[in-house]
């Protein structure tokens, strides 16, 4: 059985840290990428940041320089550190993984807040 363990979400003061991490377990096949997902409240959910299978990096445009995902030596765990976090920043973050073909799987969400 397939599952996304996250952590790291939280509330934090605007300009301030937060790491997030998740871990996948249970697949059968290899992990293509491993990357996070964010929805704000009254929008769409939205890719923020991927890691594939060669180490590859894709960011959404407005955390680019602030956000850095990174995966471990199992390729099994993702963590993305985040800085100077805004209010924008606010919203939840799924960790998505797709496995080998393409099999699709979503954390169960971990909330991040971002005070003035």
């Amino acid at each position: 059985q397939v599952q996304l363990v996250e952590s790291g979400g939280g509330l934090v003061q605007a300009g301030g840290s937060l790491t997030l991490s998740c871990s996948a377990s249970g697949m059968l096949f290899s992990i293509k990428s491993m990357g996070w997902y964010r929805q704000a409240p009254g929008k769409e959910r939205e890719l923020v940041a991927r890691i594939g299978d060669g180490g590859l990096t894709d960011y959404e445009d407005s955390v680019k320089g602030r956000f850095t995902i990174s995966r471990d030596n199992a390729r099994t765990t993702a963590y993305r550190q985040m800085n100077s976090l805004t209010p924008e920043d606010t919203a939840v973050y799924y960790c998505h993984v797709i496995e080998t073909p393409q099999f699709e799987y979503w954390g169960q969400g971990t909330l991040v807040t971002v005070s003035e």
